[in-house]
């Protein structure tokens, strides 16, 4: 059954598309008055970042990450982030901004990079140590860019109807679990419509010999046709975990947590060299390929929701997927949010037809095109007669946007007209590249004669100017300052209800793999 019938066939189930849930991570770094990365401490009026619900730390102590809960529409999801937003510009010190893109600002070196604390209770150590073992594995440079989560989840009224169209009366894991594979497929298309990050600072790459990336001015790095660094490989990767043998298998939920646990228990000749401790003091959570399940860096994740107490793994086995997390975003500098309505419509529509369409198992085969075809565009997606690899055939990437621009259209008309006319005006990019956030970026960057961080620092002035002057939603500040202090209460409690040692603690953690 194509998508077109399955289309008409869930025509009559359309209004169900209204209980679907959107949810955004948006991360970003603390940067201090002169453009660096802000040396201060997460702000203590910001409440504790390991049990604050909507403002929160990645792996470093200046790298926030501002989280929305579930809700069931665009405009609500962006009104909250926005908010929150506000709320962090109030809060910050005078000598401090967000920084609005996912590249980031300029970086002294590893040693100005602070990991992530989260006080000393065993949960809260746990996290600060898997951040110092991907400094040591990785770098902690790497760890600094950032970018925008979008989580996204079904009615079970839709997918109760979706899942009874198909022959073999498919489960819901089962559908997201194709959904998955098709974002995998088609993945391509999210950096090379929205991607924003075509040009670096040159104190990222400081000491880094191997890339493509030419001088754009003494200051900038870049590479005329990128759409994504960020997601090049220079970016996001898992080479090291690739050459040993793991990659996430999305055939099906069970091989995907097979997949995942295996790099999780087995061990890594390079890893065991940084040791887990020295002088006393842990250099990563474990000598394992994967420290944890999130060391494996993917463009999309199957989520459960988790139980307290519970590894995400084992409740992703026990109580199925949740929720799909879309992680391939740039964050958009030019957009006080970093994304707009028109986006988060577009990601809905993708992800309908990520389902829709059919999604036959990936072969070892067709994962070497898929992961040709994400470093091409990410780093020449731009470039004119690009071609991809589709079923051993090159393909233009006009051709495959034509194509899957028809189905996209035919999806959209599920949430009405406006999406329709939504995706039609995105995908315009495919024949005018030009059109792109990456080429905006550099066109703009030319015209002022800036390099990449003059660029985003107007920005970021910009955007904060723009919010102190905004007037404060009253009800969203006083929630918030509420789950500041909330957030310190369960922090202690936290720590107050340890009663073993951190030793015992990881290992009782890992011996339940």
């Amino acid at each position: 059954m194509n998508i077109e019938q399955k289309i008409q066939l869930l025509k009559p189930h359309a209004k169900l598309l209204a209980g679907n849930l959107i949810g955004i991570e948006k991360e970003g770094l603390r940067i201090s008055r002169k453009g660096g990365l802000s040396q201060a401490p997460h702000p203590q009026t910001l409440g504790c970042a390991l049990t604050h619900p909507n403002i929160t730390t990645d792996f470093s102590e200046s790298l926030l990450e501002l989280v929305t809960p579930p809700l069931s529409d665009a405009q609500s999801v962006l009104n909250f982030l926005q908010d929150t937003q506000h709320y962090l510009y109030q809060h910050l010190p005078k000598d401090q901004n967000f920084w609005p893109a996912s590249m980031p600002c300029v970086i002294r070196g590893e040693t100005y990079i602070p990991i992530a604390q989260y006080g000393p209770s065993n949960r809260g150590k746990m996290k600060t140590v898997y951040r110092q073992g991907l400094a040591n594995r990785y770098g902690s440079v790497m760890q600094t860019i950032a970018g925008i989560h979008f989580n996204y989840s079904f009615s079970q009224e839709f997918m109760d109807q979706f899942c009874q169209l198909s022959l073999l009366n498919q489960s819901h894991d089962e559908a997201y679990m194709g959904l998955t594979r098709n974002v995998v497929r088609y993945g391509w298309i999210i950096p090379y419509l929205f991607g924003a990050s075509p040009a670096v600072c040159k104190s990222f790459l400081k000491g880094y010999h191997q890339h493509t990336l030419v001088e754009f001015n003494e200051s900038t790095l870049f590479e005329p046709y990128a759409t994504s660094l960020r997601m090049g490989d220079i970016g996001y990767q898992n080479l090291r975990e690739d050459e040993a043998g793991v990659k996430a298998n999305y055939n099906s939920l069970d091989h995907y947590v097979h997949s995942l646990k295996a790099g999780m228990s087995t061990s890594c000749s390079e890893h065991e060299q940084i040791g887990i401790k020295k002088n006393g003091e842990y250099q990563q959570l474990n000598s394992n390929i994967l420290q944890i399940e999130n060391e494996y860096y993917a463009s999309v994740r199957p989520k459960p929701l988790v139980e307290s107490g519970k590894k995400p793994l084992d409740s992703l086995s026990d109580n199925g997927i949740a929720y799909i997390e879309l992680r391939s975003l740039d964050i958009n500098p030019s957009l006080s949010m970093g994304i707009d309505e028109q986006q988060i419509h577009f990601l809905e529509v993708f992800l309908l037809f990520c389902l829709l369409k059919e999604s036959p198992a990936i072969s070892t085969r067709e994962q070497f095109e898929i992961d040709i075809n994400d470093q091409l565009v990410a780093h020449e997606g731009r470039k004119p007669n690009l071609k991809l690899k589709c079923q051993s055939k090159e393909v233009s990437i006009v051709e495959l946007g034509k194509n899957i621009t028809a189905e996209l259209q035919l999806c959209a008309g599920l949430f009405g007209k406006g999406y329709v006319s939504e995706v039609s005006d995105i995908c315009r990019r495919f024949n005018n590249p030009e059109l792109t956030p990456s080429a905006l970026s550099l066109a703009r960057m030319r015209n002022k004669n800036q390099g990449f961080f003059d660029d985003i620092n107007t920005f970021a002035k910009q955007h904060r100017r723009e919010h102190l002057s905004n007037e404060i939603n009253q009800t969203h500040f006083d929630y918030l300052n509420k789950q500041a202090q909330e957030s310190c209460k369960r922090q202690r409690e936290v720590e107050e209800s340890d009663t073993i040692s951190f030793d015992e603690y990881l290992s009782q953690y890992f011996s339940q793999i």
